[in-house]
């Protein structure tokens, strides 16, 4: 039988990014969204409802998310959903919670400029060699892949 574990979300940042990194120095930051519901009810009264997410990013992405995402900034992430399971030192019961394991990111415009730009930059977690150091980047990268530039190769032919 097939299996599938996807989740695409648009939301917005409800805190900063914490960012740290693990005892081998992989980076791995902690984001929060809101995500809105918007409907009709059979009366047709409008109806809202808010969903908050707690989602993990691993690598270059927890960086780059802690770098440029900041509280209410619209993201998109692709990821998987993940059960984390616990025992509760104080009351001894199990617990467990649902996350989202980013596996993909980009940046959204807030939609107040001008020019209909919705996009930022398109983040996809790639493995980098062991012998290539960390990319200096002088501002956001833009439509940019987070893999090192010697993996990245760019198209003559745009098609917008």
């Amino acid at each position: 039988m097939a299996n599938l574990n996807k989740v695409m979300l648009i939301g917005n940042l409800t805190r900063d990014p914490e960012l740290r990194h693990t005892p081998k120095g992989t980076a791995v930051s902690e984001i929060s969204m809101a995500i809105n519901r918007v409907w009709n009810n059979d009366q047709g009264q409008k109806q809202e409802e808010t969903t908050f997410v707690e989602v993990t990013l691993w690598g270059r992405q927890a960086e780059l998310a802690q770098q440029y995402l900041v509280k209410g900034r619209p993201v998109y992430i692709e990821g998987r959903l993940q059960l984390d399971s616990w025992d509760d030192k104080e009351t001894g019961k199990k617990r467990s919670k649902l996350r989202v394991i980013g596996e993909n990111m980009q940046f959204l415009s807030s939609g107040t400029g001008a020019g209909g730009n919705s996009g930022g930059g398109n983040f996809s977690e790639r493995p980098q060699p062991s012998s290539s150091a960390p990319q200096q980047r002088s501002g956001p990268p833009q439509g940019a892949s987070a893999a090192p530039a010697d993996e990245f190769q760019e198209e003559d032919d745009i098609p917008f």
